[in-house]
């Protein structure tokens, strides 16, 4: 048995987009790895016989991100592969290959070459899709164009790189770059006449859609200027070629939509108890009405925290039989839970593993799940237990010492306060070990029992890792997530608890070797903390927050994130907003921090981690900024493997120069 590296994460298989055939007779899905020479990740397609329960591989190009099914026997997925293609792309040419590929033999060949640039596809019929598709006002129609106009295009296409015009907010998004004036679109494809027929207007922006028998129901926002935080709902007649008007916008969130029997319904909010932090919940929409289904007061999706995912799946579907399942975070624990339609909520599933997406086979439940010490693996969920089904990772996992962590409770401000501790590999009772406290982003994200990547690291370095959920985190309703206008006061005084519980119930923990570091929400609490206490021996920043003020003017979502978590704006409360905001107080700080932000996080834009960094400096404090280029906000999870590597040997270096 050995230690857990920082470079072994490029060992690991992350599986998602499982999705099952339509008879159920086979599901397919991605299994991804990391590609070190290439600094990327090979994607191949990989099927389960849900009968006999075997698998096998069918594509091994490293290029199938995504698939959806044509029917029982073959899939389609996009991809480039001819050098024309990517040539044409490369030029500013939009362009989506979508291959088909017969799953009981024989080779994936082109099946359409659609002029758009594809970000999502349904099946509409058996020769037509809906597909949403990046839109811009004024970009070129190369189909239209003879070979002189495309070289033309091709020219300006180049020339206004040069060039960014602003003239809307957000004006740039995270993962997606400058959005302005571009939207998600939706089309309808007809495969015989190789034509895309828009069926939404140049201005809204779409952001879930489902079909069926003839009819498309989709939700999104219609803006100019100011994208303002409400969704409406639109039912379109293929048929007829008409659109109708299922929701107005008005003050709804929508962010899940389809059809159930002969109902459609949402999953939405209106925040009006405790706003962005409001849990959605379950609604038949019709006539301009959305009428309650079920309200569970959970954040249906996974949310507990992992860097060990690579990849997404279905977090919530709706069955052929009018059943609605969804997965949420329970406290600390995950739970699949089934709505009937008469609203009756059942537990399908509650535990520690992580359920990350998961397909219907028959009566059969198949689910994608990690846990504490294991990695991705398919699972069928039988009798309220899952029972493994593959063994991707099942070599790496024997070959490696990872300890379990303990769960730990502590009596917080308002309510008691969960979380675990992780021991170092080899712990040995009668030592004193370094500790980490780790905290999550969010704030509305949960710690769970699921595996951590680089907390596994850090104990097989020899340091115990605390980490725990705060007032502001999921799992425990909205009352419980909401943190609005509270930022550093309730959630700073739970997680102080919360480690001083664990330097009580862990004598071997040296309290005098305690460092502390977060990513996102928790790098504004790592700048909170460095600047309230000089407690921890060093601090290590990750996508950080600092200044509130400059946060809501740059960030994709900071004019109404930032409105809506600290209960005002520049204008109507400054003093407050300043308040909140860490480097107000970096002239008291004491604590050597290490600073860790990517150039293209437009979730917490670069100059956060800058201001803090000089203020740092100003004031003579030992600080260390390493910024990752062309990496986002998901860098930790998504990120290229040799800057996911780097990110951790940064914070590993830093944290054993201060505590051994």
């Amino acid at each position: 048995m050995k230690k857990l590296q920082i470079k072994d994460l490029v060992e690991y298989r992350f599986i998602s987009k499982l999705e099952v055939a339509p008879k159920g007779r086979h599901a397919a899905f991605v299994v991804s790895q990391a590609n070190w020479d290439e600094n990327g990740y090979d994607h191949n397609i990989h099927l389960l016989d849900t009968s006999t329960e075997q698998t096998r591989q069918l594509t091994y190009t490293g290029d199938a991100k995504g698939f959806f099914w044509l029917n029982d026997s073959e899939i389609v997925f996009p991809a480039l592969r001819e050098k024309a293609d990517k040539e044409k792309t490369q030029k500013g040419e939009k362009l989506t290959v979508f291959y088909k590929m017969n799953i009981h033999g024989g080779e994936a060949h082109v099946w359409l070459k659609v002029p758009q640039a594809v970000e999502a596809y349904k099946k509409l019929s058996e020769n037509a899709l809906v597909l949403s598709c990046v839109f811009k006002p004024g970009e070129p129609d190369f189909e239209s164009l003879d070979e002189a106009g495309k070289k033309a295009a091709y020219q300006t296409i180049e020339e206004e790189k040069n060039y960014e015009v602003l003239d809307e907010i957000p004006f740039w998004s995270n993962g997606r770059g400058f959005t302005n004036k571009k939207r998600k679109r939706l089309y309808i494809y007809d495969t015989e006449k190789k034509q895309a027929v828009p069926i939404t207007s140049e201005s809204l922006d779409v952001e879930d859609f489902n079909a069926k028998d003839g009819k498309i129901v989709y939700t999104g926002h219609d803006f100019h200027d100011k994208r303002r935080q409400v969704s409406g709902i639109w039912l379109y007649d293929v048929a007829g070629q008409t659109t109708g008007t299922v929701l107005p916008e008005t003050d709804w969130r929508v962010s899940f939509v389809n059809f159930c029997g002969d109902k459609i319904v949402a999953k939405a909010t209106q925040g009006k108890k405790t706003g962005m932090s409001e849990n959605p919940a379950l609604y038949v929409a019709e006539k301009g009405e959305m009428k309650p289904l079920a309200d569970p007061d959970e954040n249906m999706g996974t949310y507990t925290n992992s860097d060990s995912r690579l990849g997404a799946g279905f977090t919530l579907k709706v069955a052929d039989n009018g059943n609605i399942y969804y997965t949420a975070t329970h406290h600390v624990q995950n739970v699949l839970r089934c709505v009937k339609p008469d609203g009756t909520v059942e537990t399908l599933f509650q535990g520690f593993n992580s359920i990350d997406g998961f397909d219907l086979a028959g009566d059969k439940i198949i689910c994608c799940s990690l846990a504490a010490t294991t990695l991705h693996e398919l699972h069928a969920l039988e009798g309220g237990a899952l029972r493994k089904l593959t063994g991707f990772n099942d070599k790496f996992v024997a070959e490696v010492t990872l300890t379990k962590p303990e769960y730990l409770e502590a009596k917080g401000e308002r309510e008691t306060i969960e979380g675990f501790v992780l021991k170092p590999v080899g712990f040995d009772p009668a030592k004193k070990y370094p500790a980490i406290l780790n905290i999550h982003g969010g704030p509305k994200t949960a710690f769970g029992d699921t595996y951590f990547h680089e907390m596994h690291v850090w104990a097989a370095k020899g340091w115990f890792v605390v980490f725990c959920n705060p007032w502001g985190s999921d799992g425990r309703g909205s009352k419980f997530a909401d943190l609005r206008g509270q930022y550093g006061t309730v959630d700073y005084n739970d997680l102080m608890t919360f480690a001083d519980k664990a330097l009580g119930t862990y004598p071997q923990i040296d309290k005098e070797r305690f460092a502390v570091t977060g990513g996102s929400y928790g790098g504004f609490m790592t700048n909170w903390m460095i600047c309230h206490t000089d407690r921890f021996k060093c601090a290590a920043s990750q996508r950080s927050i600092s200044n509130w003020i400059s946060k809501f003017g740059t960030t994709d979502i900071g004019y109404y994130f930032n409105a809506d978590q600290m209960a005002s704006t520049p204008w109507s409360d400054p003093d407050k907003i300043w308040w909140h905001s860490p480097v107000k107080y970096a002239d008291k700080c004491k604590t050597p921090t290490l600073f860790l932000h990517s150039d293209e996080d437009y979730r917490c834009w670069l100059p956060e981690a800058l201001q803090m960094f000089t203020a740092l400096k100003f004031h003579g404090v030992e600080s260390r900024l390493c910024m990752f280029k062309g990496e986002n906000h998901e860098l930790s999870r998504s990120g290229k493997p040799k800057h996911r590597v780097r990110r951790i040997k940064e914070m590993v270096d830093w944290f054993d120069k201060y505590l051994g």
